[in-house]
Parts: structure tokens; C-alpha cells; sequence
């Protein structure tokens, strides 16, 4: 059975995401608790950025690049993982991307690209990895949510619903486990100042000026440091919290919604726009 309180030295933790933002200052947060990493993202060069930072901690490093929407690249992932550490203890599906716009104007490819990435990856990497992870004396699986998995807002249709399954599979996958060795935590952070919204797909029918303007509105939300938020989540890990909110707007929307679950929208509009 799992232990009260999660140890992370000497674990090893497999991170996606890992070459920026939250996944970036989780590989850091981890090694200096001595958890061992094997880091993956699909962008090779920040890969190597992060992992020279790590180089400053006694641990292993493997760098990994991975596509977590390809189903070829998540299934050999374990083995690849395996070649370079003992066993694998921890699991962070962080890796995710968003499209801008309004359901009308999102292609549905965009909608296809994002799920396959915040939804099906989580899913995919999981199920890679759970086997193993059941194996060991005490292991934990961190899936990035979002405040947008308690809230809904206008023009989060697509990014929304991606994380309110991932906030769903995590529930249900905590009570199916939940006499095995594996926790599950679900991770729900508010604006943390990450290049989700640079990287961001937009609709091609926006008007002149409106992915400036969306951009401009990120900046202005988007404002915790990744470096805060880590520490938040690992607290919560330490602690096998099964939902992990970060951040006083995250609190705020998962109030308004447990007192005003349909009505939150008109208080919300303001705030968002």
C-alpha cells in the first residue's frame, strides 16, 4: 500500500513538458529533492538546455525526444526509459498545448491536434507506464489539468473540454487504484507565466489585431512564476493530494463554480475579457 508521505529521493520520475515552463522548473524542483529524471519533450534543443541546468545535481539524467501524440513513439517510450534507470517511480503527464478561438472558427484538425496531445497523451503515456509503476513499493502519476478543467470560459471550448477529461480520467483512475501502491494526482493551475499562449494555435478567421489582443490579454493573466507553481505541485505530491489547485485565480474559479455552478460565467466575464 502507498506510503502517508511521498519520498522523492531517489525515485525516478518520468516529466513531459519538460523543455519549458512547469515542466522545466518541475525537472528542477525534483532534482534538487535527488530524484532522478528522465526529461522528454519534442523539442530537442530545449531538451538540452534543461538537461545542462540538471547537471548541476547528483542524479541521472536521460533526455528523451518525444512526440506524445504519436502512438508508435509513447509505446517504445518505457523501454527507452528502462535502458537508462532501474525502474520507474513517478510519472508527470505535463506536456500540453492550446488553439485560440471560438468553436465556430476552430478547424477541426486544431481540435484533433490538441486532444491528441492534452488528452490521448496522457492516456497513452499512462497506460506505457502503469504496469511498471504498479510493480514498485510506492509510486505516484501527476496529470497537468487546469483551472480550466473546474471552469469553463468562452473560447476555451476545445482546451477546456481536453482538460476537464484529463481532470476525469484521473478521478476515476485514482478510485480504481486506490489499493494498489499507484496514487493520482490532478494538477490545476491558473495563469502561470509558460509559452502556451506564444505557442498557441489561432483560428485563421480571427480578425486583424484579435491574436494580438489574445496574446496581450495571456500576458496579463499568465503571471505566477513556473518556478512557484512547482513547488506548489510537489507539496501537493509530497502529501498525495488527489487534486492540486495552484494558484489564488485557480482557488477563486474552483470556488465560484462549487457555489455557482452554472451561474459563475456572468460573475467570470469581466475578469477574462
Amino acid at each position: 500500500m502507498k506510503s502517508r508521505r511521498l519520498d522523492f529521493r531517489d525515485k525516478v520520475a518520468v516529466l513531459t513538458g519538460a523543455g519549458s515552463g512547469i515542466g522545466r522548473a518541475l525537472a528542477l524542483e525534483l532534482a534538487a529533492r535527488g530524484c532522478h529524471l528522465a526529461i522528454a519533450d519534442i523539442r530537442e534543443e530545449t531538451l538540452a538546455a534543461v538537461a545542462a541546468e540538471l547537471a548541476q545535481f547528483p542524479i541521472r539524467v536521460s533526455t528523451h525526444v518525444l512526440d506524445v501524440a504519436s502512438r508508435e513513439q509513447v509505446a517504445s517510450f518505457p523501454a527507452r526509459v528502462l535502458a537508462a534507470h532501474p525502474a520507474v517511480d513517478l510519472l508527470f503527464n505535463n506536456a500540453g498545448v492550446a488553439v485560440g478561438g471560438h468553436f465556430l472558427d476552430t478547424p477541426e484538425a486544431d481540435y484533433d491536434w490538441l486532444f491528441e496531445i492534452n488528452f490521448h497523451g496522457v492516456v497513452r503515456m499512462t497506460r506505457a507506464f502503469l504496469p511498471g509503476l504498479l510493480q514498485r513499493p510506492d509510486a505516484h502519476i501527476v496529470n497537468t489539468a487546469s483551472l480550466f478543467s473546474l471552469i469553463a470560459p468562452a473560447g476555451q471550448t476545445h482546451y477546456a473540454a481536453s482538460k476537464f477529461a484529463v481532470r476525469a480520467f484521473s478521478d476515476a483512475l485514482r478510485h480504481e487504484l486506490e489499493r494498489s501502491t499507484v496514487g493520482v494526482s490532478a494538477v490545476c493551475p491558473g495563469g502561470v507565466a509558460t509559452a502556451i499562449a506564444r505557442s498557441a494555435r489561432f483560428s485563421p478567421t480571427l480578425p486583424a489585431g484579435a491574436i494580438e489582443k489574445q496574446l496581450e490579454r495571456s500576458r496579463r493573466l499568465l503571471r505566477m512564476p513556473p518556478e512557484r507553481a512547482a513547488q506548489i505541485i510537489l507539496r501537493g505530491v509530497e502529501k498525495r493530494s488527489p487534486r492540486i489547485i495552484v494558484g489564488y485565480d485557480a482557488w477563486l474559479g474552483y470556488l465560484l463554480e462549487r457555489v455557482l455552478p452554472t451561474g459563475y460565467w456572468s460573475l467570470m466575464r469581466n475578469l477574462t475579457s
